[in-house]
């Protein structure tokens, strides 16, 4: 059975479920930024997981990544599986401009944050949850 880690639940809110990936939302109204969690329990390393996996994973990221740039028109993708504060298999999907409080630097560490109040992050859940099944 797959179970969210904890702090990914504290951080973030939830989109949708693709076929392989729970999509979050990370609660930083600074950046458009997604978070792909691999609904496999034990899940720590792309590479652990099934080929079948694998493939999927990658175009999940493939497809979150045309919808934050459709929606948001970002100079530059930012796609990353760290894992080092969150062991669960993670990746981040963010939308980078130019100018962005931490750009040309990582999101990662930069000390910028601010959450999305109530509405706003639920007018954007529903629009990234419609873009993400419409077959972007």
């Amino acid at each position: 059975m797959f179970t969210l880690n904890e702090r990914l639940r504290a951080d973030t809110r939830p989109v949708t479920d693709l076929r392989l990936c729970r999509v979050l939302l990370m609660n930083n109204r600074l950046w458009p930024w997604l978070i792909l969690v691999p609904m496999r329990d034990g899940a720590v390393e792309i590479h652990r997981l099934e080929e079948d996996d694998q493939a999927v994973l990658m175009r999940e990221i493939a497809q979150a990544s045309r919808v934050v740039e459709r929606l948001f028109a970002p100079d530059k993708m930012n796609v990353g599986a760290l894992g080092n504060m969150v062991p669960q298999l993670h990746v981040h999907v963010i939308g980078r401009t130019r100018g962005d409080p931490a750009w040309p630097g990582p999101v990662w560490g930069s000390g910028h944050a601010e959450p999305y109040e109530d509405a706003e992050a639920a007018t954007l859940v529903g629009r990234l949850a419609d873009a993400l099944h419409s077959g972007a």
